[in-house]
């Protein structure tokens, strides 16, 4: 079975960092692109960063790049977020997920079918 747990969340004030941690279990994740996505009060969750399989690539969105940085632990199964220069409008529920298929990458929120239980980030201003 499949578990992500992710962690690391909290309450900062705008330009303050905080750090993700997305652990991952039940099945070898090494052949999978990783994902995070937040979702805002009253908005549609989104794409925020992917990472693949090997962690030779990475894809953010316009809204983090330069901000946020992806990174991957094949050997723990972990999946982190760096993110840094937080502003008020990062704040969501932020989840890791796990692409549906070996060796392919996407933005897709369709095409993650395993997710976590979500971690809350409030940037205050």
């Amino acid at each position: 079975q499949v578990q992500l747990v992710e962690s690391g969340g909290g309450l900062v004030q705008a330009g303050d960092s905080l750090r993700l941690s997305c652990a991952a279990s039940g099945r070898t994740f090494s052949r999978y692109a990783m994902g995070w996505f937040r979702q805002a009060p009253g908005k549609e969750r989104e794409f925020v960063a992917v990472i693949t399989w090997s962690g030779g690539n990475t894809y953010y969105a316009d809204s983090v790049k330069g901000r946020f940085t992806i990174s991957r632990d094949n050997a723990k199964n972990t999946v982190t977020l760096q993110m840094n220069s937080l502003k008020p409008e990062d704040t969501a529920v932020y989840y890791c997920a796990v692409h549906v298929a070996p060796w392919t990458v996407s933005a897709a929120t369709s095409e993650y079918n395993y997710w976590g239980q979500g971690t809350q980030v409030t940037v205050s201003s």
